[in-house]
């Protein structure tokens, strides 16, 4: 970029400004919209330079500037290099995050099968803050635009739209900003109807892809009900002589082994409100082949809306006052630990 700071500020101002309004902009008008504290003296000194480089021009007499394309050019090729660059630091910290929470459930596990003898399962957490963060919608090829979509707890989703005509740069910037204008903080129920026509119609013959974009967004806030479980001390069910007949062990290692029964026991315990544990004695089990046992869950939260659940699984007669209090010291844990790195 051949432009010094307070000239590429003086033309983003510009260039949004414009964008806005489609009307040429005065040196008054970019007072208003730079931190720079510039007088308008000043600011159309640099907005002659800004003509003679080639970044803006002046239609007919109006005393307003409007941006050239090579302006554009530069506008939004900073803009992409800043949201890729966001885009990546978000990657970059939620594989760290990845990494360190799998390394710590499984540890977690391990460590309440052997506190409580009893058979443990810590699910990972799910993404349950429910709102949009930002858009960025950037051209593939000629006909597929990719959407990366941020939500809540910095989860990324890339999604591909099929789009039908070449789309130019000055079409994609502006559809971004109409996008995360008008999107940005809301939850799925949120973006209702009216929000959805109202963005529609000023995309005008760019409508369809706003519709894609938006089954996208409600695509990736909803939450992923397929959890990564990590389960231990499966065997120390065998301790225990009422559940140790062959048959009732057979259906309770055939429960643990099932993802799709230990995902229904996770979910329960995010269904509940607050941090709060819950005990399941008996029929009151969300799982059938749980019936002959007691069931502790309790959800943990690593942060704003990033939750999941810790479940303890032993007999009836279990030692219920040592389960509680090691699920609510794990939680404390958990937090602390997550915090830490």
């Amino acid at each position: 970029m051949d432009l010094d700071e307070r000239k590429f500020k003086i033309l983003q101002a510009i260039v949004r400004n414009y964008l806005e309004s489609g009307e040429p902009v005065g040196s008054r008008t970019i007072s208003k919209y730079t931190d720079l504290n510039l007088s308008s003296a000043t600011i159309r000194n640099e907005m002659a330079d800004l003509e003679e480089l080639g970044y803006i021009v002046q239609p007919h007499t109006s005393a307003g500037r409007i941006p050239s394309d090579k302006g554009y050019r530069l506008y939004v090729d900073h803009m992409l290099a800043e949201k890729e660059k966001e885009v990546d630091e978000m990657k970059e910290l939620l594989l760290q995050k990845e990494e360190k929470i799998d390394s710590l459930l499984k540890q977690a596990a391990k460590l309440l099968a052997v506190n409580t003898n009893y058979t443990a399962m810590v699910s990972a957490p799910s993404y349950n803050a429910n709102k949009l963060k930002f858009i960025q919608l950037s051209r593939l090829d000629a006909s597929q635009l990719l959407a990366v979509i941020v939500t809540e707890g910095n989860v990324i989703k890339n999604h591909m739209i099929p789009v039908t005509e070449l789309i130019d740069d000055e079409t994609m910037l502006k559809l971004n900003i109409l996008l995360n204008t008008h999107l940005n903080g809301l939850s799925i129920e949120q973006i209702n109807l009216g929000i959805i026509s109202s963005i529609k119609k000023m995309a005008g013959i760019h409508s369809d892809i706003v519709s894609d974009v938006i089954d996208a967004v409600a695509d990736a806030i909803h939450s992923d009900e397929d959890l990564e479980i990590y389960t231990s001390g499966t065997t120390n069910i065998l301790k225990y002589p009422e559940l140790a007949d062959k048959e009732r062990v057979g259906e309770l290692l055939n429960t643990f082994e099932q993802k799709d029964s230990l995902n229904e026991l996770a979910l329960s315990g995010l269904s509940n409100d607050g941090n709060g544990i819950r005990v399941y004695i008996g029929e009151e089990s969300p799982i059938e082949g749980l019936k002959d046992c007691s069931v502790v869950t309790a959800t943990y939260e690593l942060e704003k809306g990033v939750k999941g659940t810790i479940g303890i699984v032993g007999p009836k007669r279990m030692d219920y006052e040592k389960v509680v209090g090691t699920v609510k010291n794990m939680m404390n844990q958990l937090d602390s630990l997550y915090k830490k790195g």
